[in-house]
């Protein structure tokens, strides 16, 4: 009897190890299949860039030649040393870092402050005043142009970089948003607590408050970034200095009126992303996480 319930104990021991190595082939397997899946999806979605580098390696004959080719019968690197020489490309890009760092500044010392205010400080107004700060972000940009372009105008401001630098100083009202939400999903206590030991209004927040908001920051940061660097109509609108042009307005220039460089214009045009990919590259982890939780605690 005795001997029966070892083998059986054995037997149930071999099922168990058996079934636990499916498991474990099954789990394998679907990895593999979600795996593949997103691969060819990134690759699906880097043939644009692929086709930007394959182009800008190529000669103008052989930009239009038909079948296309992917690859250049005889890559010409030079291409970009072009582009560089012709346009002051790396002026431009300084313009637009000069453009990131101030904007970025203004948003985090802004968006703190007045999104501390509606979150945790009781004032006359203060949800009239929350609502009106958020239907300014269904007033489409387009509409502020001239009338601000003339305030600025009248106050010899045009031709400088404080019209594209000093908005940015009164905070971003989706910014404030995001931050108002997350604000509120700290818990109170911290705040009392800290009153408590004599911290003031101003200590809470920059002590107490802003280092538990390094997801939300982070999110700020990212997107103001992509949207100074992106941004085309206000510097054109605002600039007229040709040195003061920021990268987006100088890639303008490779396209002509009635022709456009392509070789040299996707040359410049991959040298500009390239801080974006590096940004995006160190910032992913923040980024992606600071979104996940603004969506689950906002």
């Amino acid at each position: 009897m005795s001997q029966s319930k070892r083998l059986t104990v054995a037997d149930i021991q071999q099922m168990s190890s058996a079934s636990a190595k499916r498991f474990r082939a099954k789990k394998w397997a679907r990895y593999f299949a979600a795996y593949a899946v997103m691969t060819a999806i990134a690759i699906v979605f880097m043939i644009p860039l692929l086709w930007m580098f394959s182009t800008s390696l190529k000669s103008r004959s052989e930009i239009f030649a038909w079948p296309p080719s992917w690859i250049p019968e005889q890559p010409i690197w030079s291409n970009y040393a072009e582009a560089f020489n012709k346009y002051p490309l790396g002026r431009f890009m300084v313009n637009s870092f000069v453009l990131v760092l101030g904007n970025t500044m203004g948003e985090l010392v802004a968006v703190p402050i007045i999104a501390y205010g509606f979150a945790r400080l009781n004032f006359p107004f203060k949800r009239v005043l929350f609502v009106l700060m958020l239907s300014t972000m269904m007033i489409p940009g387009q509409i502020k142009l001239i009338p601000l372009y003339s305030i600025y105008n009248q106050l010899k401001l045009t031709n400088t970089y404080v019209p594209l630098i000093l908005p940015s100083f009164f905070g971003n009202p989706f910014f404030i948003f995001l931050m108002v939400q997350y604000i509120r999903t700290i818990p109170r206590d911290l705040d009392e607590a800290a009153r408590i030991d004599g911290a003031g209004t101003w200590t809470i927040l920059y002590r107490i408050v802003l280092p538990l908001c390094k997801p939300v920051l982070a999110v700020m940061i990212v997107f103001t970034f992509l949207w100074v660097w992106n941004d085309f109509l206000q510097p054109l609108i605002y600039l007229s200095d040709f040195y003061t042009y920021p990268i987006s307005v100088g890639l303008a220039f490779f396209q002509g009126r009635y022709s456009v460089e392509w070789n040299m214009f996707m040359a410049a045009t991959l040298v500009s992303i390239l801080p974006v990919l590096v940004l995006y590259f160190f910032a992913q982890r923040h980024l992606i996480g600071g979104i996940a939780s603004l969506g689950l605690k906002g």
